[in-house]
């Protein structure tokens, strides 16, 4: 009886099977999954989406497509991701750190743990270098340490855990989202618009968009979410706000979200402040640049409070706007000219 039988590769990557007499009429997916055990069906499914599978001449997209006897099957599939991160020598601003815990104060711009299109200068990247291998492995290989993150363009306090204990500690506190210990999680946050009210709460539970599976909606059916806002400092001739937001929960994008429900989206927010896009060509020329060089939603997470994870202490962080959100604030401040 024949078989089937992979042949070398013509290439690094490159995978080619030859169909025999037998596996005519055979899934196309089914079979290159048999044939080639190091790839699984729907890997070899979304190989094929990807115009990854061919014979002769022919780009094979349809999983389902039956095999032909004696025909040569190539599949280009890539390389695999390497299965941890690799440490990578990235200043970091430490704010403070002991055998158990690193708390840091990331700057805009850095993602914090490898990801599609991040696969490396990350903060998990940099903490590598830092910290070697004494980060907690609670977090998965991609995480080491991970307990909470911030959107890649928010700049503040995070804490990193250093050991599995530590790790599941703090998880804990941040799950319990401060209801019983000292859990502090407040945001600087620059919105459009001046709230009639100097405080209130937004109690809306969040989830992905039906319309945009990029983001994040208000739903009925999404997971509980509370945000709790204070007006700062109103900036009346640029009718925006400086805003204290401080979470009882830490959804993806929380902040933004409930921010905009209000009708006061964060500055510098393209995905969910593209409405108050015009307000910014109104400003006057200074806090127009400053909001065109700021580049990111105008977020900072300004204060981080919990409990030691070891000791018990409570310990409390503070972190200055930075350079760029200070700058905004300067140029909204700044009396209009005549």
């Amino acid at each position: 009886m024949s078989q089937s039988v992979p042949e070398e590769p013509a290439a690094p990557g490159v995978l080619s099977v030859v169909a025999g007499p037998d596996d005519a009429g055979e899934r196309i997916d089914r079979f290159l999954a048999a044939r080639l055990p190091d790839l699984s069906r729907a890997r070899l499914q979304a190989l094929m989406r990807q115009g990854a599978v061919s014979a002769g001449a022919r780009t094979l997209e349809d999983p389902s497509a039956r095999v032909n006897a004696g025909e040569t099957y190539v599949v280009a599939a890539p390389p695999p991701a390497p299965a941890a991160p690799q440490a990578q020598a990235i200043a970091l601003s430490v704010v403070f750190e002991d055998d158990h815990l690193i708390v840091i104060d990331k700057p805009a711009g850095l993602v914090v743990h490898p990801a599609a299109g991040h696969a490396d200068g990350t903060l998990v990247n940099a903490l590598l270098a830092h910290c070697g291998a004494s980060l907690s492995g609670v977090g998965g290989v991609a995480r080491p340490g991970i307990v909470h993150r911030l959107d890649k363009d928010t700049s503040g306090l995070m804490v990193v855990a250093k050991h599995d204990l530590a790790h599941r500690a703090l998880s804990a506190q941040f799950a319990d989202h401060g209801r019983t210990g000292p859990l502090v999680r407040s945001y600087c946050a620059f919105v459009w618009g001046l709230p009639r009210h100097p405080r209130g709460v937004v109690d809306a539970p969040l989830g992905r968009s039906e319309r945009n599976r990029e983001k994040i909606a208000i739903r009925s059916d999404g997971r509980f979410a509370v945000t709790h806002w204070e007006t700062l400092e109103r900036f009346e001739a640029s009718e925006a706000s400086l805003v204290e937001c401080r979470l009882e929960t830490g959804r993806t994008h929380q902040i933004r979200v409930h921010m905009a429900s209000l009708g006061h989206p964060l500055m510098g927010d393209a995905v969910y402040g593209a409405s108050h896009r015009t307000k910014a060509s109104k400003l006057d020329g200074g806090a127009r640049a400053a909001l065109l060089g700021l580049g990111r939603q105008a977020l900072h997470a300004a204060v981080l409070g919990f409990a030691h994870p070891a000791t018990g202490e409570t310990l409390l962080f503070e972190s200055a706007l930075p350079d760029d959100l200070a700058a905004l604030a300067h140029a909204l401040k700044a009396r209009p000219d005549h």
